[in-house]
């Protein structure tokens, strides 16, 4: 068997474990296991599963994981994003589709301290939708925008998906949080224009009249304030150099919590489910590394992505061109997966093709731009169809609204992506210039 067909059959093997509805981290992990097998032999794969899975999980670095998990749990469990929309309503509710902009601006604050992109979509949907359908927008922006500002939890740092491509790209995750601030807010002003177009273009999808929300009180910056404390804390500590990111992470769970103990919401039971939703999306999420690190040994084994890495390079291609062809390939590829199987099943393959290239800027400078374009074309994953985990995370929770409708909602927010994306990839400097100031 030659190793094209047995690479082609290790992927043909994990996509008809899917298509059955098999975990996506088993899928790999049955796929990586016969695919060593088949080359190594069953002994040398009960010797490796032996070796790596401890190796893997006594990193220091993956600590960091459930760390954010936690501190996103607590500040949704905490009512602080309540208190954020009710902010971010009453600094955008003097606007035509003001409350849809709040949404996305209460998104990208909550975004700052969760990690997560579907925890933030569900945490700010579950306020912002009844908001927003008590005055009178439509199913198809209503879901659409908070589909779009789920987005914003993975875009702005904290990141778990920059997290993990930080420990498989082996860079500075200090480093890439601040590579992603500046595009995070691009995003988030680009999401708000594309609302405001969008109502004057479209109309009777949001209320003529801006809705009028509080006046800035400080009842109404409770939320705010200690959102913008720990952000504070956390970011400020790691570049100040008072700790690591590991420290800071544990360090802004801890003020979370506090945070979450002062606005009088954090329950026992409320305690208990934030531990045992970290427990889960800790185990799934280094599930998923023990199978992508299964799979690709075994592709490593055939050595086709070394030679794609030759032959790419023997065609000649400029560098933007391969990597625009890797954008492309993740856009296709988040029809079938979701963003951290991604990162985890393709950044050993493809990040080594992409180091090899000359972007006519230091090997760091290229690695932290190519990751934010990663998790910028993660995020256009998110929303674009047929699967779009972010829309069906938002539709689930509007049940009148058909998920072809909500579809059509992140239309308007997709081109913004693409638009991004673009001005992004032909000026890297955009990313770079916040890690260079902060030097």
């Amino acid at each position: 068997m030659t190793p094209l067909t047995l690479t082609l059959m290790i992927f043909a093997i994990m996509l008809v474990l899917m298509a059955v509805r098999t975990p996506i981290a088993i899928a790999m992990f049955v796929a990586g296991c016969l695919g060593y097998a088949a080359q190594a032999g069953w002994s040398p794969l009960a010797s490796f599963l032996n070796s790596q899975a401890f190796a893997r999980f006594a990193s220091y670095d993956l600590s960091v994981i459930p760390l954010f998990i936690l501190m996103g749990h607590f500040a949704t469990q905490g009512g602080i994003s309540r208190a954020l929309f009710g902010f971010a309503s009453s600094v955008m509710g003097r606007f035509k589709g003001g409350l849809a902009m709040a949404a996305v601006l209460a998104s990208a604050a909550f975004g700052a301290i969760c990690g997560s992109s579907v925890a933030t979509a569900a945490t700010i949907t579950s306020v912002a939708l009844p908001e927003m359908k008590r005055h009178g927008y439509s199913g198809r922006l209503s879901t659409g925008t908070l589909a779009a500002g789920g987005t914003l939890g993975i875009l702005i740092p904290p990141s778990v998906p920059l997290v993990i491509y930080a420990i498989l790209a082996e860079q500075n995750i200090a480093k890439l949080f601040a590579a992603a601030m500046v595009p995070g807010l691009i995003a988030m002003v680009g999401y708000m224009i594309a609302i405001a177009i969008y109502v004057r273009v479209v109309p009777g999808h949001a209320p003529d009249n801006a809705v009028r929300g509080e006046p800035i009180s400080l009842q109404s910056l409770k939320g705010v304030v200690p959102i913008a404390l720990i952000f504070l804390l956390v970011f400020g500590g790691i570049y100040g150099g008072f700790f690591t990111p590991t420290e800071g992470a544990a360090v802004g769970a801890a003020a979370t919590f506090v945070a979450a103990l002062a606005l009088r919401e954090l329950t026992m039971d409320k305690l208990r489910q934030c531990f045992y939703a970290t427990a889960e999306g800790s185990a799934m999420i280094f599930m998923i590394f023990l199978g992508a690190d299964l799979m690709n040994s075994a592709l490593a084994l055939t050595q086709v992505p070394a030679q794609m890495a030759d032959v790419v390079q023997a065609w000649g291609l400029s560098p933007l061109m391969v990597v625009s062809a890797i954008l492309l390939f993740y856009v296709v590829l988040g029809a079938v997966m979701d963003e951290l199987s991604m990162i985890l099943l393709t950044i050993p393959i493809f990040f080594p093709m992409v180091n090899a290239l000359d972007f006519g800027m230091p090997k760091e400078a290229a690695a932290i731009w190519f990751g934010i374009m990663v998790l910028m074309t993660v995020g256009f994953g998110m929303l674009a169809p047929p699967v779009g985990l972010n829309v069906y995370v938002v539709n689930s929770m509007a049940r009148d609204v058909p998920i072809a409708e909500s579809y059509r909602g992140v239309m308007p927010f997709l081109i913004s992506d693409i638009l991004r994306t673009l001005l992004l990839l032909f000026f890297p400097g955009i990313s770079l210039w916040l890690v260079q100031f902060i030097g």
